[in-house]
């Protein structure tokens, strides 16, 4: 399993991905929100969609799980 983590503090916007969905590498998954700015967060790796630990709206700390790839 291979996590795509946030790269930076900051809030959900948008949740692009959901379980099961195929993701290649480099495909937006996740929208961040900090600092009043819409922050696209991509894949680095390819996979299916095994789950989605973060929801929209809740604030992640760099480094936090958002995608988890199988």
């Amino acid at each position: 399993m291979t996590a795509v983590v946030a790269s930076l503090a900051g809030t959900v916007f948008k949740v692009l991905v959901k379980p099961g969905d195929v993701v290649e590498v480099g495909q937006e998954v996740v929208i961040m929100e900090s600092m009043k700015m819409e922050i696209p967060i991509e894949a680095e790796a390819a996979g299916i969609v095994h789950e989605v630990p973060a929801e929209e709206g809740t604030f992640v700390n760099e480094g936090d799980p958002l995608v988890i790839l199988a």
